[in-house]
C-alpha cells in the first residue's frame, strides 16, 4: 500500500532537494511561511501584501501548494515565479527535476506588467548559500 504525503510534505521534500536555507523550511513547516527570494536572498512574503494576496488566490482557485517565490524583470516583464506542488498526486515526481545545484521546477509565472502573459510551466533556479534564483 502506498503512503500517501500531503502538499506540504511534498514542498518540505522539494525544498530539502533544493537546499533552502533550514529556517525558511522551518517556518514553512511550523507556521506556513513562505519564502520570497529576490536572487539568492529571501524574506518572508507576507511582507510584500500584494504578492502575498496573489499567492493565497493562486493557491485557492488552483488548489495548489506554493512552497517559495523568486523575482526578476526581465525584456517582456516583471516576473513573479511561484514554485508549486499541485493538487494532483500522479505528477508529484514529475515536479522538480535536479541536476546539481539547479532544479527545474514546476512553477505559475505571474506577469506583473502583462496579466495575459501569466501561465503555469517549468523555470530553471539555481540554489546558492541556501537561496534560489531563476535563471531561465
Amino acid at each position: 500500500m502506498k503512503t500517501t504525503i500531503t502538499k506540504k510534505e511534498k514542498a518540505i521534500e522539494i525544498m530539502k532537494k533544493m537546499n533552502i536555507y533550514k529556517p525558511y523550511i522551518k517556518g514553512f513547516e511550523e507556521r506556513d511561511q513562505v519564502c520570497f527570494f529576490e536572487m539568492f536572498g529571501g524574506f518572508w512574503i507576507d511582507q510584500e501584501p500584494e504578492i502575498y494576496n496573489k499567492m493565497k488566490a493562486i493557491e485557492e482557485k488552483h488548489k495548489c501548494k506554493v512552497y517559495a517565490v523568486t523575482h526578476e524583470y526581465t525584456e517582456f516583464g516583471e516576473l513573479y515565479d511561484f514554485l508549486i506542488v499541485t493538487n494532483y498526486p500522479e505528477e508529484w515526481d514529475t515536479l522538480v527535476y535536479s541536476q546539481g545545484n539547479r532544479h527545474t521546477a514546476f512553477a505559475y509565472v505571474w506577469n506583473k506588467d502583462d496579466d495575459w502573459c501569466s501561465e503555469f510551466g517549468s523555470v530553471t533556479v539555481q540554489s546558492f548559500g541556501g537561496g534560489i534564483r531563476r535563471i531561465a
